[in-house]
Order: C-alpha cells, then sequence, then structure tokens
C-alpha cells in the first residue's frame, strides 16, 4: 500500500481528491498508513528545503551580509 501512495506523488495536479479514496473510504488502518506515508513525504521534503537553503546561505550569505554589499556596491 505504502507504494502505491508514494507513486501517486507523481501524478500532476494532485489534490486532496487524489488521496480521499485512502483516507475517507478505506479501513482506518490504511487510512493512518496513508497519513504516515504523506508526512514522511512531506518531511523529506523540508528537508530538501533546508539543505538548498543551507547551501544558499553558505554561498551567498544571510539577509544582513547581503543588504550589506548590496549597500557598499551602490555607493561604489
Amino acid at each position: 500500500m505504502a507504494r502505491v501512495i508514494r507513486g501517486l506523488a507523481y501524478q500532476e495536479n494532485r489534490t486532496y481528491m487524489t488521496y480521499r479514496p485512502y483516507v475517507e473510504e478505506s479501513s482506518s488502518e490504511i487510512a493512518a498508513n496513508t497519513i504516515i506515508c504523506l508526512i514522511h513525504q512531506a518531511n523529506y521534503l523540508l528537508d530538501q528545503q533546508l539543505k538548498q537553503l543551507e547551501a544558499a546561505f553558505l554561498k551567498d550569505g544571510g539577509f544582513t551580509e547581503r543588504l550589506y554589499w548590496s549597500r557598499k556596491k551602490a555607493r561604489e
């Protein structure tokens, strides 16, 4: 069942209606497993976003640092 739920992530134009049969129209065990799979998918995406933000911070600095360099460049 987890593979089916993971496979739905690759469908275009996903909405709650994509997952509704597994949540509302299935047994409580399947509904719980569906929600757990969705939580894992969301957690994975958040981890990827944090990695990208960290890399951008290391490369470009934080907001204050970028602001400083922008103002310094504007003054020159």
